[in-house]
C-alpha cells in the first residue's frame, strides 16, 4: 500500500469526505453484502485511492491509502463501466484464477462504477471479505449501483457547491477591486485636485498682470471642470458597480428654489436665456434635492447641447398629490436606432463632433432616478422634438 501525495487525489479524497451520507451508504453496503470492508475508491488510469473506509476486517486500508492499480478489478471496471460480484471467489469460473482475489485473500467481492451525472467516471463502490458472501449477486448489484449513482449526484452537488463557493469568492474580490477602484478616484485623483485649487487660490493675491489672472482664472476653470469629471466617473463606477448612486432622502420644502437655480446657472453657463420655466411645487417632497438638481443639470445642459439653438428649452416641474414630474424639452431630434442605447453609459453618436464631458450625464440622470424610485424615459420625433420625463412616486423619509 502507497501513501497518498496527489494533490488531485487528495481533493478527490475531501470531496468524499464531505458527503454525509457516505458513511450510512457503506453501512448499507456492508449491510447487504455482509462484507466486512467496504469503500468508495478514486480509480484512474494509474492509481486506486481509498476515498472512504468501513473496515471491521483488519484490511487495514483508510481514505487517502492506495493500492497497486493493476493488483485490482477496478480497473477493468474502470475500462468496462462493467459492474463485478461475486460470493464465492474459489469456485467462480473466472475469478477463481484471478489474481487480485489469490493477492488479498478475498472469497466475496463486490464493486460497481461510479460516475458523475455527466457520464464521467469517478471511482467504484465496493466490498470485500476474506469469508464466503451469503448473498443473491443480482439483487447485490442493483442495490450497490443505485446506490452509487446516489454517489454520483452528491458528487455533482459538491461541484456545484465548489463553484458557487468559488463564485461568491470571485464577487467578493469584485467587490473589493470596486472599493478600491472608487477610493482612487475619490481620495488619490482628487486629492492633488485639491492641492492644484489651494495653490492657485493662495496665488491669486500675487497676482499683478493681467495675463497672471487669466492663467489664473484657466486653472480655477480647469480644476472645477475636472472636479465634475471626477464626480461624473464616480457616479458611473457607483451606479455600474457599487449597486446604484446612494441618496440620502429628506423631507425638502425648498426643492423648487434648488431646481429654479440649477436653470440658472445652465443658463448663465451656456449663455442661452431662452430657457423657458415653468415650476409648482406644491408642499413639500420627499427626495435628495441634491441629486435631483444634479438630474435637472444633467438634462438641461444635455437639452441645450443638442437642441437646435434657434428654438427654446423649456423646463415643466409640477409636483403635487405624492407624485413630481419634471420635462425636459428641446427642438432637436434623436435617431430611432440612438433611443434603445440613449440611457448607456459612454452614449454619443456615431460621427458626432467632440464635447465636453464623458457622455454620462443621462446614464447617471437615469441612474439618479431609479434611486429615487422613478423612472426616466425619453421620446423624440422631428414634428415634436424631444422630451425627458422624470416621474417620481412619494417615498418615505430613509
Amino acid at each position: 500500500m502507497h501513501t497518498l501525495t496527489d494533490p488531485h487525489l487528495l481533493n478527490d479524497v475531501a470531496e468524499i469526505g464531505r458527503i454525509e451520507a457516505v458513511p450510512r451508504i457503506l453501512e448499507t453496503v456492508a449491510h447487504i453484502t455482509g462484507s466486512r470492508f467496504t469503500a468508495i475508491a478514486r480509480v484512474t488510469e494509474t492509481t486506486w485511492t481509498a476515498c472512504a473506509t468501513l473496515d471491521t476486517l483488519g484490511f487495514g486500508l483508510v481514505p487517502g491509502g492506495q493500492l497497486v492499480l493493476e493488483t485490482t478489478i477496478c480497473d477493468e471496471i474502470r475500462q468496462s463501466s462493467t459492474s463485478v460480484v461475486f460470493a464465492r471467489a474459489s469456485t467462480h469460473p473466472l475469478y477463481s484464477k484471478h489474481h487480485t482475489p489469490r493477492i488479498y485473500g478475498l472469497e466475496s467481492y463486490a464493486s460497481v462504477p461510479i460516475h458523475r451525472p455527466d457520464g464521467r467516471f469517478f471511482g467504484t463502490l465496493c466490498a470485500i471479505d476474506s469469508s464466503p458472501g451469503n448473498f443473491d449477486e443480482a439483487h447485490v448489484r442493483r442495490s450497490m449501483e443505485l446506490l452509487a449513482e446516489l454517489v454520483g449526484n452528491y458528487l455533482d452537488k459538491e461541484d456545484r457547491l465548489q463553484e458557487a463557493e468559488t463564485a461568491l469568492s470571485d464577487a467578493q474580490r469584485d467587490s473589493d477591486l470596486r472599493d478600491q477602484f472608487i477610493a482612487v478616484l475619490g481620495h488619490d485623483l482628487r486629492s492633488p485636485l485639491q492641492a492644484i485649487s489651494v495653490a492657485a487660490d493662495a496665488l491669486e493675491d500675487e497676482a499683478t498682470s493681467a495675463r497672471q489672472q487669466q492663467m489664473l482664472a484657466h486653472i480655477a476653470s480647469g480644476v472645477n471642470r475636472m472636479d465634475g469629471l471626477i464626480n461624473d466617473v464616480l457616479d458611473f463606477a457607483r451606479g455600474r458597480l457599487g449597486g446604484g448612486i446612494p441618496i440620502s432622502l429628506r423631507e425638502s420644502d425648498t426643492l423648487q428654489a434648488d431646481l429654479e437655480r440649477v436653470a440658472a446657472e445652465v443658463a448663465i453657463a451656456t449663455g442661452r436665456e431662452d430657457i423657458d420655466v415653468q415650476m409648482r411645487i406644491e408642499g413639500s417632497v420627499v427626495c435628495d434635492p441634491g441629486r435631483l438638481s444634479q438630474l435637472l443639470a444633467n438634462l438641461l445642459t444635455n437639452a441645450v447641447q443638442h437642441g437646435e439653438r434657434s428654438l427654446p428649452v423649456t423646463l415643466r416641474v409640477h409636483a403635487a398629490s405624492n407624485r413630481l414630474t419634471l420635462d425636459v424639452h428641446n427642438a432637436g431630434c434623436i435617431a430611432p436606432d440612438r433611443l434603445s442605447t440613449i440611457f448607456n453609459p459612454f452614449s454619443r453618436e456615431k460621427g458626432e463632433l467632440p464635447r465636453p464631458g464623458l457622455g454620462l450625464g443621462i446614464y447617471i440622470a437615469s441612474e439618479i432616478a431609479k434611486s429615487h424610485g422613478g423612472i426616466l424615459d425619453v421620446v423624440s420625433s422631428e414634428s415634436a422634438g424631444t422630451v425627458f420625463t422624470f416621474r417620481m412616486p412619494s417615498a418615505d423619509v430613509a
